[in-house]
């Protein structure tokens, strides 16, 4: 495989199109059961064609990353003027491929690879209104980050509080294609008020979609010995906000109902 497909339904195993046709009682919906913002889902994606993403991602993208570097500011221990009041903003360290901007090289090589058809496919939406059980607009984010040894990103919540179409929550769905040369990296998430969750994010081909906002945050990525100049992990995002209550039918992406969903069905046969 040389480029990605047009459609994201292209890269799923059965598991995978039982749960974009609304045909998974455990994945369908998840999101909307009382106390649960995450879903983490393997074996939704072929191996081989995960393999096969990750070769095109490290081939076409690689040389076009920008740095993205937010460290811990000194005055947050050295302001401080009473003891236990510390307060952290969120922290980052990764690379990440500019897709704001047409002009950029990213932008150019990620369409080049197929990879802002396959983003922007409305099978990669279907799948995450199936999880998140909500209907979602047309119009989503997109993005790629590619975690190296020592990345990571510290404790945040993702709320947006002056944006009146997020504040009240939004879905995001990461699909992640790491290296061999990866030993592990985490996710560790809150739950009852604690980070007491913990999540492995080291795979080919896995993803995971949230309900934000809620506490988390990414452990630094390290790599296996002697192999750190090959450990990378890269992650594709879509960021979803939901639809208006009152909408026009088709205006949105609608999840399906429990059952074989007909539209969902011609997105996933074989042209």
């Amino acid at each position: 495989m040389k480029r990605f497909p047009s459609e994201f339904a292209e890269l799923l195993t059965p598991k995978g199109r039982r749960i974009l046709e609304g045909r998974d009682r455990e994945a369908c919906g998840a999101l909307l059961r009382p106390g649960q913002r995450f879903m983490a889902l393997g074996g939704v994606v072929d191996a081989r064609k995960a393999v096969a993403c990750r070769d095109v991602l490290e081939k076409a993208l690689r040389d076009t990353l920008t740095g993205m570097e937010d460290p811990i500011p000194p005055e947050s221990i050295w302001g401080m003027t009473e003891n236990y009041a510390e307060q952290l903003p969120k922290t980052v360290r990764v690379k990440t491929a500019l897709l704001e901007s047409r002009r950029s090289r990213s932008w150019k090589a990620a369409e080049e690879a197929g990879l802002v058809e396959m983003l922007h496919s409305e099978s990669f939406a279907a799948f995450a209104a199936s999880v998140s059980g909500r209907p979602l607009r047309r119009k989503w984010g997109i993005q790629v980050l590619c975690y190296g040894p020592g990345d990571y990103t510290g404790p945040h919540n993702d709320h947006h509080p002056e944006d009146p179409e997020a504040f009240d929550g939004y879905v995001d769905m990461h699909l992640t294609f790491a290296t061999p040369a990866v030993a592990h990296q985490w996710l560790v998430y809150s739950k009852g008020g604690h980070f007491s969750e913990m999540q492995g994010v080291n795979t080919v081909g896995g993803l995971t979609v949230y309900r934000l906002p809620f506490w988390h945050y990414t452990t630094p990525l390290m790599a296996k010995p002697g192999a750190g100049q090959d450990a990378r992990r890269w992650v594709l995002l879509g960021t979803f906000l939901d639809a208006p209550r009152e909408r026009r039918r088709g205006s949105a992406i609608e999840p399906p109902p429990l059952g074989m969903s007909p539209a969902v069905t011609r997105l996933t046969r074989p042209e």
